[in-house]
């Protein structure tokens, strides 16, 4: 995910509307959607994450470029599917459509 911390800024003034509150708001979007982030610039927000309360699955970005570090093979989508079975929520069918599903399980 990206995500700039200040979401406006003045035409020409660049960093114009930092300070303003959109960093409390940024902030509060990166909580809720914090089990759905993927890679590096997603793995620095880790600090931010309740560990306690989110399952954190961390692997490369799934992009044509970084997908040879780590995200094929690296199962996320298992692993997702594992911890909400843990959790005793139902798995997610990650198929799309009849071509079958987005890893190799």
């Amino acid at each position: 995910m990206r995500l700039n911390t200040v979401l406006t800024v003045r035409r020409g003034h660049a960093g114009s509307h930092a300070g303003h509150g959109w960093e409390q708001f940024t902030s509060a979007v990166v909580d809720s959607v914090a089990a759905k982030m993927w890679g590096d610039a997603a793995r620095a927000k880790g600090c931010v994450i309740d560990r306690a309360r989110h399952v954190v699955i961390e692997c490369p970005h799934p992009s044509p470029l970084s997908a040879w570090r780590g995200f094929l093979g690296g199962k996320p989508f298992s692993r997702t599917n594992l911890a909400l079975q843990a959790r005793g929520a139902d798995p997610i069918d990650w198929a799309l459509g009849a071509t079958g599903g987005l890893e190799t399980r």
